[in-house]
């Protein structure tokens, strides 16, 4: 009978007379100083309207309240919980779970999956800037020093299903080719004047195979298919059209995907392939990820971005717009490292009236006995500004021949000045100072070198070493937290619009664990980390 009862679905049949003894209250039996019960306070005060309103007013209900399905995600995120099963797992299994649930039956995977993809993308900007709100309310952030940095994380994307912008262009010009080649004996062959053009590519091609379906109808001619057939003339141009157009089209689904990108992963069209750090063998890899920007304040992550630029040059600015437009504050000090450095940046910033503290790329540099004595380096000439002269190492002036203009991926225009020495050809220092066969010249952007030596100027006083240091201890002290304490180097969702909400989730745990341990340790109310003095 035993036997029997071991191959029963329902295993209290078993036997066993143990018995789980549970306070009527579960509160009993959470910590007071436990985190989910300061979550819970915090997503408590939060306006959830924008969340409801993802919801249709005339569907069924959900199977959870949406409020408190937001508080379980937020507090799974908090204690390193990702996959959608293992929250299920969670709700089903640990006391704190339950408690946030509030006696409501826990829900399945697939309804964190959807409530995650399909409701949270509607409002999770609103909710992360509300809670940074709160923290401001608090008097936990002032709006005051902002450390920015960023970092790539893997997509959930095959790493060997890229697709490469010079390859598209490259094989797509030489279909050109044979498309030319190809109208050009269809017009000897039916003594035609078809053209094509790249602009109406496709529309030119069409136009042809209309003729030559016209010319079999008039003709009665028979399209045959298999081995030992021989194909009529026609039959062969209609078919290398057909294959041609084809072709084409899906070389534009390419290029409409890249959208100013050299790369994007076929798994998840939003991921640019990037260079990653050397892994443990030294083997830096080409994969699809996203360049993830934060803001950080106070050790608190006040602003996210999701880009697909492999570089930090263009994501400063629509960073800081985002945080601006959802705080409704702007932040009176920005500092950042030298990946940031770029005249458009410095100008935005001094527009808005932020000082600035970026480190110029050529900062480690300065520093180096084998810089100063480069007599090629403009640094390390005389430059009169009164004539708008360079003096090289030999005496002789670097003078203004033209102007040209450059425009950054951005859009940005900048004004680029010119320089050429009045003669180096009897110069002894010529090999020491150019690889050019006639006169040196010199290119400069005036604006670059002003904005440049101001910001190395604000970085270097002695009050200002301060926010330098805590850059890197809060911002990238964050990033290391997310990425190897949390175990976050790889997103789950796809897509640009899920990856943000997936990191927007996790930045939200971080920000409220961050809170408990600074309450914890008694560290309300220091936004700076002070310089340790021997």
């Amino acid at each position: 009978m035993l036997q029997t009862k071991l191959y029963t679905k329902n295993y209290t049949q078993l036997g066993g007379n143990y018995q789980l003894v549970l306070p009527f209250n579960l509160e009993m039996l959470i910590p007071e100083d436990d985190s989910v019960r300061l979550l819970s306070h915090i997503l408590e005060g939060l306006n959830y309207e924008a969340l409801y309103k993802a919801y249709s007013s005339t569907g069924r209900k959900p199977a959870v309240e949406p409020k408190v399905l937001f508080k379980v995600l937020t507090y799974a995120y908090m204690n390193n919980i990702y996959s959608s099963r293992k929250i299920e797992s969670a709700c089903k299994r640990d006391i704190n779970f339950m408690w946030l649930l509030e006696g409501q039956k826990a829900p399945d995977h697939s309804t964190i999956a959807r409530f995650r993809k399909d409701y949270l993308q509607e409002c999770i900007d609103d909710l992360f800037y509300q809670m940074v709100q709160y923290l401001h309310n608090i008097q936990e952030i002032e709006f005051k020093n902002l450390f920015v940095d960023g970092t790539k994380i893997e997509a959930n994307a095959n790493r060997y299903t890229f697709v490469w912008r010079k390859a598209v262009n490259k094989n797509e010009a030489k279909m050109y080719e044979k498309i030319q080649a190809c109208i050009a004996e269809i017009n000897a062959f039916y003594e035609m004047d078809f053209k094509v053009s790249k602009e109406t590519l496709l529309h030119d091609i069409n136009n042809v195979l209309a003729y030559l379906k016209d010319k079999q109808q008039q003709e009665q001619i028979v399209f045959v298919q298999g081995i030992g057939k021989k194909k009529p003339k026609l039959q062969k141009f209609t078919e290398a059209l057909q294959e041609f157009y084809a072709r084409q089209e899906k070389y534009n689904a390419h290029n409409r995907l890249f959208k100013g990108r050299n790369s994007y992963s076929k798994t998840d069209p939003d991921a640019t392939f990037m260079h990653m750090k050397d892994d443990h063998m030294r083997n830096a890899q080409l994969k699809p990820a996203y360049n993830v920007q934060i803001g950080v304040e106070s050790e608190y992550i006040t602003g996210v971005g999701i880009f697909q630029d492999r570089s930090d040059q263009a994501t400063l600015i629509p960073l800081l717009k985002e945080m601006e437009y959802r705080l409704k504050a702007r932040y009176k000090n920005v500092t950042a490292d030298s990946g940031y450095e770029s005249e458009e940046n410095y100008l935005y910033l001094e527009k808005q009236d932020q000082t600035y503290y970026i480190k110029p790329q050529t900062y480690e540099q300065w520093k180096k006995r084998s810089f100063k004595r480069d007599i090629s380096k403009r640094e390390n000439m005389l430059y009169n500004p009164e004539t708008d002269e360079y003096t090289c190492h030999n005496g002789k002036q670097l003078r203004v021949v033209g102007i040209s203009h450059r425009t950054s991926a951005t859009g940005y225009g900048s004004e680029i000045t010119i320089y050429e020495c009045e003669d180096c050809s009897d110069c002894s220092y010529k090999s020491r100072c150019t690889k050019a066969r006639g006169n040196r010249r010199m290119q400069v952007s005036k604006t670059f070198v002003e904005k440049r030596q101001k910001s190395y100027e604000n970085i270097t006083t002695k009050e200002r070493i301060l926010l330098r240091i805590n850059r890197s201890i809060q911002v990238e002290g964050a990033f290391g937290v997310l990425k190897n304490d949390y175990g976050f180097n790889r997103f789950l969702t796809r897509g640009k619009h899920n990856v943000k909400t997936e990191f927007m989730l996790l930045c939200l745990g971080y920000n409220v664990n961050k809170l408990h341990s600074k309450i914890q340790n008694g560290r309300i109310g220091k936004p700076l980390h002070q310089i340790k003095t021997a």
